[in-house]
């Protein structure tokens, strides 16, 4: 009966998301068949005395690695994949079901995420424990750099000519995930609820929390010493920009033909010539793209610099991750460590 009226719940919520405005791409991609096959069957039926439902990979990953070995033996469901990105995505019947039947729900709390508040009126449990992640990063949250040309600020605060910011009211980046020291604060938050839901496992949390935080931090070292080795300290894409707190973490200048949630898909003249100009300024040897880019902006901006010979090279989002990349084995450290050797290269 519950899940009856759950489900017409759940049906009525679509109908009233289905005009939420994405953050991203233009097209929205239809979220059906959005769970994961690997975490259908660990659902809140399953018999599982704490069931966690994560709305993209990296949350995903990192609770998988708190709760390995536990005797309770939880398996996270994961509802983004197959492609479909964190500003696409619309929550299916099922997935409303899923949430609104779970101990633990965790999300990243951005603009993307404007209908997790109209899903959790239907949570059935008024015991669920959510875990916002942009509320547990409080003032290390940055708001996002809107405009063409996107660049870090002067010493005074103020932007160089060719940043041509939004004078709306700014929102905060939602790529958290793309800082491993983000990520050590999300794990701690993360810990935290599954102890609080199974203490008498906590032993068990507390000491993978541990192990998977020197991880982080050892990775973190790498970054910082392949920053230090590079010929250069700036990152010039010709995309998209997700990656604001990868660059503030370890003091990297950075251009960009769009800020981080676009939904543009071409680039004007004026971005295109600055942006080859930049590259002519600082002597850039590499344009960098996001994964699955036609890379036809970075193409063309690589044909209006002088030299036109500068490499291409494509970093991870982490945001469209599918079930063939997790049952190959893909982690969070794996893709960021795949992240560490693009930087290398982008650097050099």
């Amino acid at each position: 009966m519950i899940k009856n009226k759950l489900l017409c719940a759940a049906l009525s919520f679509l109908l009233a998301a289905g005009s939420l405005a994405a953050c991203g791409q233009k097209d929205t991609a239809p979220a059906a068949d959005s769970v994961s096959a690997l975490t259908d069957s660990s659902s809140s039926d399953s018999g599982s005395s704490v069931s966690i439902v994560t709305t993209i990979f990296p949350q995903y990953d990192w609770v998988r690695e708190i709760v390995k070995d536990s005797p309770q033996d939880i398996e996270p469901v994961l509802l983004l994949r197959d492609g479909v990105d964190l500003h696409s995505y619309q929550p299916t019947a099922e997935d409303i079901m899923k949430i609104a039947t779970c101990d633990i729900f965790i999300y990243v709390g951005g603009e993307s995420d404007s209908w997790v508040e109209d899903a959790l009126t239907e949570a059935a449990d008024s015991d669920m424990t959510v875990v916002n992640l942009l509320d547990v990063l409080g003032n290390s949250a940055k708001e996002e750099v809107i405009g063409f040309g996107t660049e870090t600020e002067d010493a005074e605060g103020s932007a160089e000519e060719g940043d041509h910011e939004d004078e709306g009211e700014s929102e905060y980046d939602e790529h958290i995930w793309l800082s491993l020291r983000n990520a050590e604060v999300c794990c701690d938050a993360i810990e935290k609820a599954i102890e609080e839901k199974d203490p008498e496992n906590a032993g068990v949390y507390s000491v993978n929390l541990a192990s998977y935080r020197e991880k982080l931090s050892a990775l973190d070292a790498k970054f910082t010493e392949a920053v230090a080795k590079g010929s250069t300290d700036t990152l010039l894409f010709g995309d998209r920009f997700p990656f604001l707190y990868m660059a503030e973490d370890y003091g990297l200048n950075y251009y960009a033909a769009f800020s981080g949630c676009s939904a543009e898909t071409e680039a004007s003249f004026e971005t295109i010539v600055y942006l080859a100009g930049k590259v002519n300024e600082l002597g850039l040897k590499s344009i960098c793209t996001l994964e699955n880019s036609d890379q036809k902006i970075a193409q063309t901006i690589r044909d209006n610099t002088e030299t036109k010979d500068q490499e291409i090279y494509a970093f991870d989002s982490l945001q469209s991750i599918k079930a063939a990349d997790i049952e190959n084995g893909a982690t969070y450290i794996s893709l960021m460590e795949n992240n560490l050797d693009v930087l290398k290269k982008a650097l050099a």
